[in-house]
């Protein structure tokens, strides 16, 4: 399968909204907004992203399909990964394809990224793109409701 990624277009945030509405696909990636089916904070949240000079984001697309969306950012010292990749997709590879070229379209390092601690699926996609585990942090998921431990990650080179 072909993975590209380009600019986001107006016309992929409807797919985006979908994606990120899925019931299992919220509770796996935990740290989600509070309401993950209100629209106007999805659009205000897009808006103020796209519209950022500090993030760099783009639409994945799997032989021309949209699957989801990858991205950078954060302040200087801080810059962190962001991936998210239709439930329908998973365990294809497309994630860590789109984070390897995201990685290659973006060469500033260090970059950093955290993931619920029980989510295996982007735990794997991290490590196989070279990030590290660097500790180990508890925080407040949204989509579970509960203090969800998370694995702090690291990309050096």
């Amino acid at each position: 399968m072909d993975v590209t990624l380009r600019e986001v277009r107006d016309g992929d945030l409807p797919l985006f909204f979908e994606f990120t509405s899925d019931p299992e696909a919220v509770r796996m990636a935990a740290f989600t907004s509070a309401d993950p089916s209100d629209r106007a904070m999805f659009n205000a949240h897009w808006q103020r992203i796209r519209s950022a000079d500090t993030v760099t984001i783009r639409t994945v697309l799997a032989d021309g399909a949209v699957v989801g969306s990858v991205g950078v950012y954060g302040p200087p010292d801080e810059r962190e990964v962001t991936f998210w990749i239709d439930r329908a997709h998973w365990g294809r590879g497309l994630a860590t394809a789109a984070l390897r070229a995201l990685l290659d379209a973006v060469p500033e390092r260090p970059l950093h990224a955290r993931a619920a601690a029980d989510n295996a699926g982007s735990l794997r996609v991290l490590q196989k793109c070279g990030f590290v585990v660097t500790g180990t942090d508890q925080g407040y998921a949204e989509a579970r409701g509960e203090d969800t431990d998370e694995a702090v990650l690291r990309l050096d080179a």
